[in-house]
C-alpha cells in the first residue's frame, strides 16, 4: 500500500472540471483557425497545450470529464454517462445480449454456436408496429451480420479495491489541479490494450475472407479500439454509436485518456466524422451504468474480441452485509470482465491469458498504475496490492495496528513533507520513504474501510484509515509540505495542527480575482521589460510570480491587523517587480532608469543600478486599511540586508508605545541558495529571540528557483532544503509550490497568523524555478540543459492558473478574457508611459569638493546635571548587593570625583550618554560584552551579587526624556553591526553604539563597513550616524588584539563620507560622543577606543573640561612651556601619544607632541595653526606604533604637502613593515617600542 491514496475526508465529494472541455473546446478552434479566437485568446492559447499534447515531463495533457452541455435539436442530443454504477463508463451497447447467460466459473469459456440464418428464411409480412429508420436500420443489420461470428466467451471476476484506491488517488489530484476526472473504464480500457500489446498480441487478430473465398488471419499493426457509446435521442428513444479510438498501441495513458475524451466529446457535439467509425479492432462495452453483473455482447464481423465490464460492486450474497463488517474480513468488490473473441482465430486459451493479465494489471502488476501516474504527471507512488492481515486474535491485531495508526500520524506530521508536491517542474520522479508508506506498519489497503482512534486529527476521534490518510495528506503532502514538529513547545505545534489538519481551504471569488489580478501586474512587468530591453540586466521573476500574491496576502493582513509598518528586504530577484507590483514605484520612473535618464542633481560617482534602490510608500489591503511599507536599499552581498531590515524594524518599535508589542513587522524576502550558503542568515537567525535583537518574529520568503546562478542545489548546500538552518531557531517552515498561487496566499496567511501569535521568525520556502539565466543575457543550458529543456515547456503561473479558473468554474469565459484583457492593457500602458518620458540629454555634475572638518558645536553640560549623573551612577535599589570588588572600585570613583574633580573614561561616556537621554536623545549601545566592558571599565549593567539580577542605573536617571539600552550581543561581527546600521538609519534622533569586543575582529563585518558604512549616502542617498567603538592600540597582545586596522578605514575615506577618531582624553570622547547628535550632520563616526589607557591618569580629565567647549579635532601639547624652544614637533593619534608623552620627560627632550584626535576629516588647518605655534621647529615627525605599510602614515602623508611646500622636514615613525599587524611576545614588542622611541627622538 502506498502514502499516496487521496481517501476522502469527512466533507463530501469535490466537483471536478466542470468547464474543462470548454477551454480545450476553444483551444482546438483556434488550433483549427486562429483568427477565430480573439487577440487576447490567441496570446493565451500561444504555449497552451491541449488534450494529449506532450509536456515537459513526458507525459501528456490531460482531457478531462465533463457534463453534458444544454441539449439540441440534434438526434444525438445526449449521451448515457460512460461509466459504471460506482462511477460512469459506457453502457451495453444495443449490440450486446441483454440477458447473460449462465455464468461459468472465473477464468472458464462458454461458446455459443451462432450460424447465419439460411439465405431462404424470411420475416413474415406484418403490418403491427412501426418501421426502423435511420441508425436503427444499420444496428439491426449489424446484428444480422453478428450471427455469422462463431463466438466463445470467457469471464473472469476482478477485485476492484486497488482500482478504487488508486483511482481516488489520481482524482484528488486532478481535482486539486483543475483537471477532469479519470473514470474507471478509462482504466480499464487501458489496461486491456495494454494487456493485448504486451502479452497477447493474437487477441487484436481479425478473421477475413479472401477474393478465392478462403478464410485468413489479419495481423493487425495497430490496436483500435470502438468505444460503445449509448446515445438518447430527444424523443427519448435510444441509439448507439461506437467511434474508434485509433492507435491505442502507441498512446502512455495521458494520451489514451485524451484520445479516449476527444471521441466522448465528438459524440456529445454530433461532430463524429465517418472516419471515426471506421477500422476498430477490438470493442470496448460497459453495460455497469445500469447494474448488470456481466453480458456476453455481440461481436461484429471484423473484429477479433469485444470485451463486456460490468457493474463494480461487493458480490451478490454481500451486499446486504455492512460495509465495514466486509472490510474487516478483506472482501471487496468486484467487477466482471468478459471477452467474447471470434472461435475461429482465437482460443479458449487466449482469452483466458489476455483476462488474466487484466486481472493482473489491475492488481497493480507489471507497473501498470506506476505507469499511470507518471504519464499523467501524479506527483506520487501509486498503491499497491497487498492481501489483508486477519489473525485469529483480532483484538490483539487492532490493538497493534492502532499503535502503528497512531505512529503513522506523527509520521506523516514529522515527514508529510517528504511526498508533498512541490516542485513545479517534476522532473525528478517521486520516492516514497518507507517510514511514509503504510504497509511499512503491516497496513493494507484492506485497513482503508476500517475505523481507528486519531486523538482528535482533525477535529474527529475516530475515522476510517482511508479517512485519516486523506486528512494527513490533505494537510501535509499536497502542494504544501510543513516541518514543524522540531519545535519542542507544544502549543505552536498544536496551533499548526489545529490550522491544517482537516481545515479544507476556500477562497473567495474576490479574493481568486485578487490573486490573479496580481499575477497579471507581475507577468505583465516582466514580459514588457522583456520585450523593450531585450538582453538588459533586470533579474526578473519569471517562473517565480506566486511570491508577488504571497506579498500582498502578508502586506493584507498586516494592514488589516493594525501593523503600523513593514519593512521589507531583498536581493536583485524579482526587486524591480516588488517596487513596481508591491512598493508602488512608478513604470514611468522604473522606465526613466532602463532609458538611461540622469538625475540632474545627481554627481558622477554617484548612485546605484536600479535593482537595488529602495522606496517607501504604504499598502492597501482589500479592505481598504494600509499599512506603511518600505524596501531597505541593499547591494549586491546577498543576504547582507538582513540584519539592516531587523534593525530598523526595532528602531520603530522601539518608539511605539506599549513597548514589545512588536507593531512593525519584518519581511524578508531570500534566494534559496543564499539563504542555505551565507552565514550571515544563520546569525539573523540566532539573534532573533534575544532581547537586544528581537522584532517580534521575521516572515522569511525563499525565492526557491532550485539554482544558485549556474551552480544545482546538490552543490550549493549538505542539507535537502534550503532553508534546514531556520531549524536551529526552531521556526516553523512552510514549503510550498510556486504554481499553485492559491497554497501560496495559503502559507503566507498562516506565517503572518503564526508571527503574531508567537513573536516569531517562520518561513515560506516558494519552490519554483527561474525562467532565464541569472540575468537575461545569460544561457544557463550551458549548465542545467535538462532543467531548461523542463522550463522552455513550462507555461507561466498566470497562464495555468486562469487555465485552472475556468476549467473549476470559478470565473466564466467572460471574465477570463477580460483578465486577459487586462494584462495586455498594462503592457500597453505602461508602453505609453515610457515613450512619453525619453530620456533627457543630462551630465552628472563633477562632485563637489569635501567640506572636511565642520564647524565646532558646543558639547558642553551643566555641572549640575552631571553631578546628578555621577550620583545615579553609584545609586542602587533597596536590597541590590554590588559586587564587592565593584563596591570598592566605585567608592574610589566617588572619592576621586568629590574631592579632585577628575573624571576617568568611563565615566566620561556615562555622562554622555545620561545628558543625551536628558535632552531627549535615546541611547543604544550593543556588542559583545559591552556591558561590563571587555576590559572591566564601564558596568552600564549591574548584576546583583547575591541573585543576579540586573539593574541598569541610567535607566532610571531622573529627568530623562528618552531611553536608555545597553545589551550584550551575540558572538558575531557581521550580523550585529547591520543590525545597529539599520537602527541607526532609521532612528536619526538617537546616539547608536557598536563595540568591538577587540578592533581586530571588526573585519568579520566587513561586508558592512564596505557596502553600507562608507558607501550608502554614496549610492543612496542616506545618512546614518552609527557609532563603532573599536579598542585599538599595541601592547604586547599578539596580532589578533592590538589592531583596528585604522589604515582599511582611512583607504575608504572620500567625501566626507565618515569620520574616524582616536581619541586620548575622556574629556575630548565625551565631546565626541555628544556631536555626534547634537550637529545636524549625521555621518558614521569609527572611533578608535583605547585599552590600557582607560585606567591611566594621564587620560582623566577635569570635571570643567565637561561644562563648556567642544570636541577639538587636534590638541596641542599642554606640557610645552616656552614653544620657542620647541625643535621637533611629533604629530601622532591614540595610545602612542601617551608613550611618546613619557618617553620625552624621561630624556627632557626639546619636542612638542601634538595629538591628531580626528583623522577624518583630516585637520589639516588645525595642524598649521599649531605648527605656527614653534616658530622654530622645523623637523616634523608622524609617531605611530602601526607598521610603516598599516596605520595612518601613508593617509596623512597624502595629505601633508603643504608641510613640504612650506620648507619643513617631514619624516616618519613606524614599525618595520609586516604581513601581520603585530607581535604576539611581549619581550619583542617592549623591543619595538624603545627602537620607535629612540627614533622619534633621536638627535635631541
Amino acid at each position: 500500500m502506498t502514502s499516496t491514496e487521496n481517501a476522502s475526508r469527512p466533507g463530501g465529494p469535490q466537483d471536478f472540471g466542470a468547464n474543462s472541455w470548454l477551454v480545450d473546446e476553444m483551444y482546438g478552434q483556434y488550433v483549427s483557425d486562429p483568427e477565430s479566437v480573439s487577440e487576447s485568446w490567441r496570446e493565451f492559447f500561444s504555449d497552451y497545450r491541449g488534450a494529449g499534447t506532450q509536456v515537459a515531463n513526458g507525459t501528456t495533457a490531460s482531457a478531462t470529464d465533463a457534463p453534458n452541455p444544454p441539449a439540441s435539436p440534434s438526434a444525438h442530443s445526449s449521451v448515457a454517462p460512460s461509466e459504471p454504477a460506482a462511477a460512469s463508463a459506457p453502457p451495453s451497447s444495443p449490440a450486446a445480449s441483454s440477458t447473460a447467460p449462465t455464468a461459468t466459473p472465473s477464468g472458464s469459456a462458454a461458446t455459443t454456436a451462432q450460424t447465419a440464418a439460411p439465405a431462404a428464411t424470411v420475416a413474415p409480412v406484418v403490418e403491427i408496429g412501426e418501421p426502423i429508420r435511420g441508425a436503427g436500420v444499420a444496428i439491426a443489420a449489424n446484428m444480422e451480420r453478428s450471427l455469422g461470428v462463431p463466438t466463445a466467451t470467457s469471464f473472469r471476476n476482478v477485485p476492484a479495491k486497488l482500482l478504487e484506491v488508486n483511482r481516488k488517488v489520481i482524482n484528488g489530484y486532478r481535482s486539486r489541479s483543475g483537471q477532469g476526472k479519470v473514470s474507471f473504464t478509462h482504466l480499464i480500457g487501458y489496461a486491456i490494450v495494454r494487456a493485448i500489446v504486451d502479452a497477447v498480441p493474437g487477441m487484436n487478430n481479425t478473421y477475413a475472407e479472401g477474393a478465392d473465398g478462403k478464410p485468413r488471419l489479419v495481423r493487425n499493426d495497430h490496436v483500435n479500439m470502438g468505444l460503445a457509446v449509448d446515445v438518447a435521442k430527444a424523443d427519448g428513444s435510444r441509439t448507439l454509436v461506437v467511434p474508434v479510438l485509433r492507435d491505442a498501441d502507441t498512446l502512455d495513458f495521458a494520451g489514451f485518456l485524451a484520445a479516449y475524451e476527444d471521441l466522448i466529446r465528438k459524440v456529445k457535439s454530433n461532430k463524429l466524422a465517418v472516419a471515426d467509425f471506421q477500422g476498430a479492432t477490438i470493442t470496448l462495452t460497459n453495460p455497469g451504468t445500469i447494474g448488470t453483473v456481466q453480458s456476453v455482447p455481440r461481436l461484429m464481423p471484423g473484429q477479433g474480441v469485444i470485451v463486456g465490464v460490468g457493474s463494480i460492486d461487493y458480490p451478490a450474497e454481500f451486499q446486504g452485509a455492512d460495509e465495514v463488517a466486509l472490510g474487516s474480513f478483506g472482501i471487496s468488490k468486484v467487477v466482471t470482465v468478459t471477452s467474447t473473441y471470434d472461435h475461429r482465430i482465437i482460443q479458449g486459451a487466449e482469452s483466458g491469458m489476455f483476462l488474466k493479465r487484466v486481472h493482473e494489471l489491475m492488481l497493480g502488476d507489471h507497473g501498470f498504475y506506476e505507469d499511470v501516474f507518471q504519464s499523467l504527471g501524479v506527483p506520487y507512488e501509486a498503491v499497491k496490492w497487498r492481501p489483508d492481515v486477519n489473525p485469529v486474535n483480532r483484538e490483539e491485531a487492532m490493538l497493534h495496528k492502532q499503535m502503528q495508526v497512531a505512529t503513522l500520524i506523527r509520521v506523516h506530521r514529522v515527514r508529510g513533507h517528504l511526498i508533498a508536491d512541490l516542485d513545479p517542474l517534476r522532473w525528478r520522479q517521486p520516492e516514497l520513504p518507507a517510514e511514509l508508506d503504510p504497509a511499512t506498519y503491516g497496513l493494507t489497503i484492506w485497513d482503508l474501510d476500517r475505523e481507528f482512534l486519531t486523538g482528535g486529527v482533525g477535529g474527529i476521534d475516530r475515522m476510517t484509515l482511508g479517512e485519516l490518510l486523506g486528512v494527513l495528506r490533505d494537510a501535509y503532502c499536497r502542494t504544501i509540505g510543513v516541518e514543524y514538529m522540531h519545535i519542542q513547545n507544544t502549543e505552536e505545534q498544536r496551533w499548526i495542527q489545529a490550522k491544517l489538519e482537516g481545515v479544507p481551504f476556500e477562497l473567495s471569488k474576490d479574493d481568486k480575482y485578487r490573486i490573479l489580478e496580481r499575477l497579471n501586474s507581475a507577468e505583465a512587468f516582466e514580459k514588457f521589460l522583456a520585450t523593450k530591453y531585450v538582453g538588459t540586466k533586470r533579474f526578473g521573476l519569471e517562473g517565480a510570480e506566486s511570491a508577488i500574491p504571497i506579498l500582498d496576502a502578508v502586506l493584507s493582513m498586516a494592514a488589516d491587523h493594525g501593523i503600523e509598518g513593514t519593512v521589507l528586504g531583498m536581493a536583485h530577484r524579482g526587486r524591480l517587480n516588488v517596487l513596481a507590483n508591491v512598493m508602488g514605484k512608478s513604470y514611468d520612473q522604473i522606465f526613466k532608469e532602463f532609458e538611461g535618464h540622469v538625475d540632474p542633481s545627481s554627481v558622477q560617482g554617484s548612485g546605484d543600478v536600479k535593482y537595488h534602490l529602495g522606496a517607501s510608500g504604504k499598502y492597501e489591503s482589500p479592505s481598504g486599511k494600509s499599512v506603511k511599507i518600505e524596501l531597505a536599499a541593499n547591494p549586491s552581498h546577498l543576504e547582507t540586508v538582513d540584519p539592516i531590515v531587523m534593525g530598523m524594524v526595532r528602531a520603530q518599535q522601539d518608539q511605539i508605545e506599549p513597548p514589545n508589542s512588536f507593531p512593525v513587522l519584518s519581511l524578508l524576502i531570500h534566494g534559496d541558495a543564499a539563504f542555505a550558503g551565507q552565514g550571515i542568515v544563520a546569525e539573523c537567525l540566532a539573534m532573533s529571540d534575544i532581547s537586544g535583537y528581537r522584532v517580534g518574529g521575521t516572515v522569511h520568503l525563499i525565492i526557491n528557483n532550485q539554482i544558485g546562478f549556474t551552480t544545482s542545489p546538490q552543490y550549493a548546500r549538505s542539507s535537502l532544503y534550503c532553508s534546514d538552518v531556520a531549524k536551529t531557531v526552531q521556526a516553523p517552515i512552510f514549503h510550498v509550490n510556486g504554481d499553485d498561487p492559491e497554497a501560496c496566499v495559503r502559507v503566507a496567511r498562516l506565517a503572518f497568523e503564526y508571527r503574531q501569535q508567537f513573536h516569531k521568525d517562520v518561513v515560506i520556502d516558494m519552490v519554483c524555478y527561474r525562467r532565464h539565466g541569472h540575468n537575461e543575457g545569460d544561457d544557463p543550458s550551458y549548465t542545467q540543459p535538462l532543467m531548461y529543456k523542463a522550463i522552455a515547456e513550462r507555461r507561466s503561473v498566470r497562464k495555468l492558473y486562469v487555465e485552472q479558473l475556468v476549467k473549476r468554474g470559478d470565473i466564466t469565459l467572460d471574465e477570463a478574457e477580460g483578465a486577459l484583457n487586462d494584462f495586455q492593457s498594462k503592457l500597453q500602458v505602461a508602453l505609453d508611459q515610457t515613450r512619453a518620458h525619453a530620456p533627457e540629454q543630462v551630465k552628472a555634475a563633477r562632485p563637489p569638493a569635501p567640506r572636511g572638518v565642520l564647524p565646532h558645536v558646543v558639547t558642553g553640560v551643566e555641572r549640575p546635571t552631571l553631578d546628578a549623573i555621577f550620583g545615579q551612577l553609584t545609586s542602587y535599589p533597596d536590597g541590590f548587593t554590588v559586587h564587592p570588588k565593584l563596591g570598592r572600585q566605585f567608592a574610589t570613583r566617588a572619592k576621586q570625583y568629590a574631592e579632585t574633580g577628575m573624571v576617568d573614561w568611563a565615566t566620561a561616556e556615562a555622562f554622555a550618554f545620561g545628558s543625551l537621554l536628558i535632552e531627549g536623545h535615546p541611547v543604544r549601545l550593543a556588542g559583545e560584552d559591552c556591558r561590563r566592558g571587555t576590559f572591566s571599565h564601564r558596568h552600564a549593567a549591574l548584576v546583583d551579587y547575591e541573585n543576579e539580577q540586573l539593574f541598569i542605573p541610567l535607566q532610571h536617571l531622573p529627568g530623562k526624556e528618552a531611553e536608555f539600552w545597553v545589551y550584550d550581543s551575540l558572538l558575531s561581527e557581521y550580523a550585529a553591526l547591520g543590525y545597529e546600521y539599520g537602527y541607526a538609519h532609521t532612528n536619526r534622533d538617537a546616539l547608536v553604539l557598536w563595540e568591538a569586543q577587540f578592533g581586530d575582529f571588526v573585519n568579520g563585518a566587513q561586508i558592512i563597513i564596505d557596502q553600507y558604512l562608507v558607501a550608502a549616502e554614496d549610492k543612496w542617498g542616506q545618512e546614518n550616524g552609527l557609532v563603532l567603538l573599536l579598542p585599538h592600540g599595541f601592547e604586547g597582545q599578539g596580532p589578533e588584539h592590538s589592531s583596528a586596522r585604522i589604515e582599511r578605514f582611512l583607504t575608504l575615506c572620500a567625501e566626507d563620507n565618515i569620520q574616524v577618531a582616536n581619541p586620548t582624553t575622556a574629556a575630548n570622547y565625551f565631546h565626541l560622543l555628544r556631536r555626534q547628535v547634537r550637529r545636524e550632520v549625521r555621518k558614521p563616526l569609527v572611533v578608535f577606543a583605547p585599552k590600557s589607557p582607560l585606567r591611566m591618569k594621564e587620560t582623566m580629565s577635569n570635571i570643567d573640561e565637561f561644562t563648556r567647549g567642544s570636541f577639538e579635532e587636534v590638541l596641542d601639547d599642554p606640557w610645552v612651556t616656552d614653544p620657542a624652544s620647541v625643535r621637533r614637533v611629533v604629530f601622532c593619534s591614540g595610545k602612542v601619544a601617551w608613550d611618546a608623552f613619557a618617553e620625552r620627560a624621561k630624556r627632557q627632550a626639546p619636542a612638542a607632541i601634538v595629538r591628531v584626535e580626528q583623522l577624518y576629516p583630516f585637520p589639516q588647518q588645525q595642524m598649521f595653526q599649531l605648527l605656527e605655534r614653534y616658530p622654530n621647529a622645523r623637523d616634523i615627525v608622524w609617531l605611530q606604533e602601526e607598521p610603516e605599510n598599516m596605520g595612518p602614515w601613508h593617509f596623512v602623508e597624502h595629505r601633508s604637502w603643504r608641510v613640504k611646500q612650506q620648507g619643513y622636514e617631514l619624516r616618519h615613525v613606524a614599525r618595520v613593515e609586516s604581513g601581520s599587524p603585530a607581535t604576539g611576545s611581549k619581550a619583542i614588542h617592549d623591543q619595538e617600542l624603545a627602537d620607535l622611541m629612540d627614533e622619534t627622538f633621536r638627535d635631541l
